[in-house]
């Protein structure tokens, strides 16, 4: 179980790179705000879509894997929330503000996880044998990559 919560933090944490998608801050324009907005969303919904294929979700899972997608679709919104928060108060925030701003950033991907882990900890306890299988591999090759990518190696 410990593994598959690492692989569930690495996987929010990737999640969590969609959600940061730049805006400059010189062109924050209302349009290149919901430009941004729009690929975000684009790249999670793309992130939900590979993972229902990689789990090969079921028609009879279908139900528990919806409450999955919403938790990943509502931590996305709050992850983007802090993080356009931060960015906004980039021209003025001191040391200490930033440190804060990131510290509410971290805490929103800790959220994250633990929503993620309890929308998900059904649907696995539903899965087959094989899907499990699926499921601990595909979360521990994300988290894999995740924790290479940190490392300065591929």
């Amino acid at each position: 179980m410990n593994k598959i919560i690492a692989a569930l933090v690495a996987t929010l944490v990737i999640s969590g790179a969609y959600a940061q998608t730049p805006v400059a801050a010189a062109d924050a324009s209302p349009h290149a705000m919901a430009a941004a907005d729009s690929k975000r969303d684009m790249g999670n919904e793309k992130h939900i879509k590979e993972l229902h294929a990689q789990l090969k979700i079921t028609p009879d899972e279908e139900k528990l894997w919806a409450v999955v997608a919403a938790t990943m679709r509502d931590s996305a919104k709050d992850l983007d929330k802090v993080i356009d928060k931060r960015k906004e108060s980039m021209a003025t925030a001191t040391a200490l503000d930033d440190l804060n701003a990131y510290a509410d950033i971290a805490q929103a991907h800790l959220d994250s996880v633990k929503k993620f882990s309890s929308s998900f900890s059904p649907l696995y306890a539903a899965m087959s044998d094989e899907q499990k299988k699926l499921a601990d591999e595909v979360f521990l090759q994300r988290g894999s990559k995740h924790r290479s990518a940190h490392a300065g190696t591929k």
